[in-house]
């Protein structure tokens, strides 16, 4: 994990005062550090009953599309409003640092999936959250949740007790 943390930088006061950025860029610009994220977080999955991955916009993008790849199953985009061209669901909530509302198309799960959510950080939780919520307000059940890094000082993962949480990184 050396390996994944050398390539994260921080950037401070982005993208407001006080917050400090964990920025993957280095990361994914990387193909081996960016070969080694995606195969670290579908590990725990391999042979599990998985029919999508969701990742969120923008970052959970990279990585669920990569991580869907890899475990053979489909890509749903978890956007920002007005992105997506058909009829959609919306679930909005807060972040450390202002408030925001996932988007995806109303006919993007059914009750069969079985869905892992993935992004690149888990910070406060609720874009985590409000993901699963969207996932299973669409008929789904959320199997787990998996993130680059993780904030472990702002406690984001107490607010997905409900689900397995898998984190590669902790800050």
């Amino acid at each position: 994990m050396d390996r994944l943390l050398a390539k994260i930088r921080d950037i401070p006061d982005f993208p407001a005062p006080g917050i400090v950025f964990k920025d993957i860029t280095p990361l994914v610009k990387d193909p081996a550090t960016l070969r080694l994220a995606v195969h670290q977080l579908l590990q725990p999955f391999l042979g599990r009953d998985i029919t999508l991955v969701a990742g969120m916009e923008a970052r959970g993008f990279i990585f669920g599309s990569l991580v869907a790849w890899e475990l053979g199953v489909g890509f749903v985009p978890l956007r920002k409003p007005g992105k997506l061209p058909y009829d959609v669901q919306s679930v909005s909530y807060d972040l450390e640092y202002g408030s925001a509302t996932l988007e995806a198309h109303i006919d993007a799960f059914d009750v069969n999936d079985k869905v892992l959510v993935i992004d690149d950080l888990l910070a406060t939780g609720g874009t985590a959250k409000a993901s699963c919520e969207l996932v299973e307000n669409l008929g789904a059940t959320v199997v787990a949740c998996a993130f680059v890094a993780e904030l472990d000082f702002l406690a984001g993962r107490e607010k997905l007790s409900a689900y397995e949480v898998h984190s590669l990184l902790h800050f």
